[in-house]
C-alpha cells in the first residue's frame, strides 16, 4: 500500500457546513477556535458563504441556511483538530458554551497494522450547528 497519494489527490482542502446561525458560527470558529476567515461571498440565492482557514492548507466552508435543521444522525461522525493542547483547547469551547461530551482524556490505539501502540489525548463537543468534534492531540499521526 502506497503512502502517497495518487498525482490527482493532493490532500483535504476543506469540509463544509451548513449553518443556520451565520453570526454566532463564524464567531464561534473564529474567536474560539482561530479560524481565520479568508474569503465570503454572497450565492446567487442571497445566502452567504465563507472560507475559514485552520492553519496548515487546511479550510471550513460556511454556508447560510436559515431553514436547515441538523440530522438526528447524519452521515458524518465527527470533525477532528490537531491540537497541542486538548485541556486548553476544551476550556475555550466549554467557556463558549458548547457542550462536552467527552471529556479531556488519554487513550491508546492498539493498531492492529503493526505500527504499535498510538498514546493520544482527546475531547469531543458539539459545536453551534450541531456537528460533533474532537480535540486530537499526539505526536504519531
Amino acid at each position: 500500500m502506497s503512502a502517497t497519494p495518487p498525482p490527482s489527490t493532493i490532500g483535504l482542502h476543506h469540509v463544509a457546513l451548513k449553518t443556520k446561525e451565520w453570526d454566532r458560527s463564524l464567531s464561534f470558529y473564529g474567536e474560539q477556535l482561530g479560524f481565520v476567515t479568508t474569503i465570503t461571498w454572497t450565492m446567487p440565492t442571497g445566502k452567504r458563504a465563507a472560507m475559514l482557514d485552520m492553519g496548515g492548507g487546511h479550510y471550513l466552508e460556511v454556508f447560510e441556511d436559515p431553514a436547515y435543521t441538523p440530522a438526528p444522525d447524519g452521515a458524518l461522525i465527527h470533525l477532528a483538530l490537531r491540537t497541542a493542547d486538548v485541556d486548553a483547547a476544551t476550556a475555550r469551547v466549554r467557556d463558549a458554551g458548547m457542550r462536552i461530551t467527552v471529556e479531556p482524556k488519554d487513550v491508546t490505539i492498539e493498531t492492529t497494522n503493526g505500527r504499535g501502540p498510538v498514546p493520544v489525548r482527546l475531547s469531543f463537543f458539539i459545536g453551534p450547528n450541531g456537528e460533533t468534534w474532537e480535540f486530537f492531540q499526539n505526536d504519531r499521526t
